[in-house]
């Protein structure tokens, strides 16, 4: 089956809905293909807020955002992508406010705004108040906006569509091929400019909060025609998801005074980050937890996690502020926050790496800077390079509603410029070959295995703490595995929402992303942000200011490229420091 739009967004999260937006007020036909329900996309599990100096509860500005997040970055972020952001951001809440998107409100009717790790007052001197939120539900809140206005905008949905190949000709992206769940067809879709935003790639570890369906699928497929992945070696560990789960305490829960504690009930984020404490960033407080547990101050039965603690707050701020983490706790666990501590353990969370843009969305095909016409790309699939080294906490939800925005704004124009591309004859060939390989092989092995080695194995070896000897022993293990995933084979014939053939697909897609992940991490010999080597304790500007990119070889081999760091805004400009809170 054939489908012609004149912008295709993949993906309906928060960045693909708000670049679908945004794209239909350009007057143009806009579609929107999505894994699964767009209501049911992983933004819906971002509870924290979204970062923006507002200044409702106390003064703050734009360029102190700016330098929380460059710092936070580990001076890996691109300045001119972060002045940009964080300018954007503040326009980009007032207008989901306009939406209708029911934000929590002071006393005077402002947008409500509380604390956040890494955010700061007077470019590092106090915390302040920044993230703008609905309860613990503001990714939720999101979603709902979003796709009601999509609706109202008359964007097509195609749910339940699997993206297996996106159609590059001659440079320019002319459309992508996709799977439908429902029937087992393969379907072509034709437009005159393409918007990734797809997610990211989480499931490649044990414990994480990422949902089921974030297995980088189009990050790995960019990776396959040859084209670069921007700095997969960082990726975020948020610091506290609840324990042998993984789902995710959102960072508002310390922003409202939760307070980290260690099996003897000490606050130990006191030694780490004397400053500001518990609102350190994100991949300090990680390291931190680890350290602790390391040390035989860990909590639970296994000794691997510690305690969130809430019962010195009002239960009407539990209650009402932490509405949603109160539930999960109590239904997961059966440990209410009112009155129990909350184990808690480190949890594979954020990729700050990804398919290389410019800030205006747009794909880097190569280390030269090269594009690819009418092919753009936001949210976590993309990598602006606006989190660097490390995402401080909040600007997820801001990167996705700054540059899902810019994406939709300028593929639209781009697309009502331009004619549309001739799909080549034979586009949907190599996935109907990939789909008939898998369902038609007699191999002995099995998905679930090979996944389940994969996620453990790179939760051991390319975790929180890394070493050379841990990850070309995760290189040599994934050799094997794609080995492997060669001999798999499913035991399900049938057509209709086959979900073996389709995890199977999507195992192929992780160990693409694990791959480029480890390969970037081995090369990378330094400490920065996320990525903290044992064997590299400290950061070195001199030989390693500058981006990652991955490039699929034979046989597993990874070619790396780089491209360098953007050190200035177009107003400001933050030279690199030591990091310290």
């Amino acid at each position: 089956m054939h489908h012609k739009y004149d912008v295709l967004v993949v993906g309906a999260g928060g960045a693909g809905l708000m670049a679908a937006l945004y794209a239909a007020k350009g007057d143009v036909s806009v579609a929107v293909i999505s894994k699964l329900y767009p209501t049911r996309s992983h933004t819906g599990a971002a509870q924290g807020g979204v970062g923006a100096a507002l200044g409702n509860i106390g003064e703050d500005h734009w360029e102190w955002h700016m330098f929380d997040t460059i710092k936070g970055g580990d001076y890996l972020t691109d300045q001119d992508a972060a002045e940009v952001f964080s300018k954007d951001v503040i326009d980009a809440v007032y207008e989901l406010e306009h939406m209708g998107l029911p934000f929590s409100r002071t006393p005077e009717g402002k947008i409500a705004q509380r604390k956040f790790g890494g955010h700061t007052r007077e470019f590092g001197k106090a915390a302040v108040e920044r993230s703008c939120y609905a309860k613990d539900r503001t990714g939720h809140m999101i979603l709902q906006t979003l796709y009601q206005q999509n609706v109202k905008e008359g964007t097509t949905f195609f749910n339940e569509f699997h993206v297996l190949d996106l159609i590059i000709e001659n440079g320019r992206c002319c459309g992508v091929v996709a799977f439908e769940l429902a029937t087992g067809e393969i379907h072509t879709f034709q437009a005159k400019s393409v918007i990734l935003a797809s997610g990211g790639y989480g499931r490649i570890f044990k414990i994480t909060s990422n949902a089921l369906t974030l297995s980088g699928d189009l990050m790995s497929i960019y990776y396959r025609k040859g084209l670069p992945l921007e700095d997969m070696e960082f990726y975020q560990f948020h610091p506290t998801g609840l324990t042998k789960l993984g789902i995710l305490i959102t960072e508002g829960v310390r922003g409202v005074g939760g307070i980290l504690r260690n099996k003897d009930g000490e606050r130990f984020m006191e030694r780490y980050a004397p400053t500001i404490k518990d609102l350190a960033p994100r991949d300090m407080v990680s390291r931190a937890i680890i350290t602790e547990i390391r040390e035989g101050r860990g909590v639970g039965p296994d000794g691997d996690a510690i305690y969130i603690d809430l019962t010195h707050l009002p239960k009407e701020t539990i209650e009402n502020k932490l509405s949603e983490i109160t539930d999960l706790s109590r239904t997961y666990l059966g440990l209410d926050p009112v009155t129990d501590l909350i184990p808690t353990q480190p949890t594979a969370h954020y990729a700050m790496g990804g398919i290389p843009t410019t800030i205006n969305a747009e794909c880097i095909a190569n280390d030269a800077g090269d594009l690819i016409e009418g092919l753009y790309a936001a949210g976590e699939v993309a990598c602006v390079s606006l989190h660097g080294a490390n995402r401080l906490g909040t600007n997820s939800l801001g990167d996705l509603i700054v540059f899902g925005r810019r994406a939709g704004m300028f593929a639209s124009k781009y697309a009502k410029a331009a004619s549309m591309p001739d799909m080549p004859e034979g586009a949907d060939q190599y996935s109907r070959a990939l789909v008939e390989r898998v369902k038609e092989s007699d191999g002995s092995e099995n998905a679930a295995r090979i996944r389940k080695e994969l996620q453990a194995t790179m939760m051991d070896n390319v975790g929180i703490f890394r070493n050379g000897p841990d990850m070309e022993k995760q290189v040599d293990i994934l050799k094997g595995l794609r080995a492997r995933y060669n001999q798999v084979s499913v035991s399900d014939p049938s057509v209709r929402y086959n979900s073996e053939l389709i995890e199977t697909l999507e195992l192929g897609f992780m160990l693409d992303c694990a791959e480029a992940m480890t390969a970037s991490a081995l090369n990378r010999t330094e400490s920065r942000g996320a990525h903290d080597r044992e064997d590299f304790h400290s950061r070195n500007d001199d030989q390693w200011l500058k981006h990652t990119l991955a490039y699929r070889g034979e046989n597993g081999e990874v070619r790396i490229g780089y491209k360098p760091v953007a050190l200035k805004g177009y107003t400001r400009a933050f030279e690199p420091k030591p990091r310290v809170y």
